[in-house]
């Protein structure tokens, strides 16, 4: 008997009572950052490779974080979840309070930062638009 002639068994999983398929049981498990799971380091390297290519699509002037910044950067991270933003000028120390406050604000988590130039990430739960590996 060839192998294509053979009649097909049922998996396994189909039977009632059995585990979920392989597929379904990662999918499951598989932490996608967030509150509650904090991104882990092979996450953020992903998330730095996809962010190479991506503008800025969030700039603070200068009147720097205001309500209305932390409103558009939350509807920006709920469409996107990986969002440029780019901190108005002032030292080291006045950009780190505005990186604070935009991280407190918003839920969101620091992928990376150089100069005035800051990666944030926050997962859409109802609507996830990147997958991460693990």
């Amino acid at each position: 008997m060839t192998p294509s002639s053979r009649p097909r068994r049922p998996r396994p999983d189909a039977a009632a009572g059995r585990a979920p398929a392989r597929k379904e049981r990662a999918a499951r498990t598989t932490p996608h950052g967030g509150a509650d799971a904090p991104l882990t380091q092979s996450q953020r390297r992903y998330l730095r490779g996809v962010c190479h290519h991506l503008k800025p699509l969030v700039m603070l002037g200068n009147k720097g974080v205001t309500d209305g910044v932390v409103r558009e950067l939350a509807l920006t991270l709920d469409h996107h979840e990986l969002v440029k933003v780019k901190l108005s000028g002032g030292d080291r120390d006045e950009r780190q309070r505005q990186l604070d406050h935009l991280l407190e604000a918003t839920g969101a988590e620091l992928v990376q930062q150089i100069g005035h130039v800051v990666s944030l990430f926050r997962r859409n739960p109802e609507n996830p638009q990147l997958a991460l590996p693990r």
